[in-house]
């Protein structure tokens, strides 16, 4: 049995939305994001994230196209990191007849738990190209540092 709709002859593939939600649903469910976050309304805007970890810090990158800084606010509290913005619509023209809107507006907050302890007040952040980069220092304590064993 499949959860994807088969092709009606006419084109309408008004099911894919509804598989779509259902995937995004059970990855927020196995990723651990439903820890850090609520669930959220359906069709509610939630941009993408990366968090990479080096050496020496976590990367955080946030696809926000259409945004700018001054609509941005980011802050860390303990472990966790959170951006918060907003994306105000376009001006609503009346005279259209509007056949398909996928363009996300409104107000979004993401959080993610961040995977080592941080020096906070040495965090810097660029917004370039719709693409918010957080780089996150790690404390000494988080970096990891290799232990030689002899082994006899």
């Amino acid at each position: 049995m499949t959860l994807l709709p088969s092709k009606r002859q006419d084109g309408d593939r008004s099911g894919w939305s509804l598989q779509r939600e259902m995937n995004r649903l059970f990855d927020d469910f196995f990723s651990g994001d439903l820890l850090v976050e609520p669930f959220r309304a359906i069709g509610e805007w939630r941009p993408a994230l990366d968090v990479a970890e080096t050496d020496t810090s976590v990367i955080v990158k946030a696809d926000l196209p259409g945004m700018e800084v001054k609509d941005l606010d980011v802050s860390i509290r303990g472990d966790v990191l959170t951006i918060k913005g907003e994306k105000k619509a376009e001006k609503e023209e009346k005279t259209k007849s509007f056949h398909r809107i996928e363009r996300h507006y409104g107000s979004f907050v993401r959080s993610v738990r961040l995977p080592a302890a941080v020096k906070a007040d040495q965090v810097q952040a660029s917004f370039k190209n719709g693409v918010l980069q957080i780089e996150l220092p790690k404390t000494e304590e988080a970096k990891e540092k290799t232990v030689r064993i002899k082994v006899d």
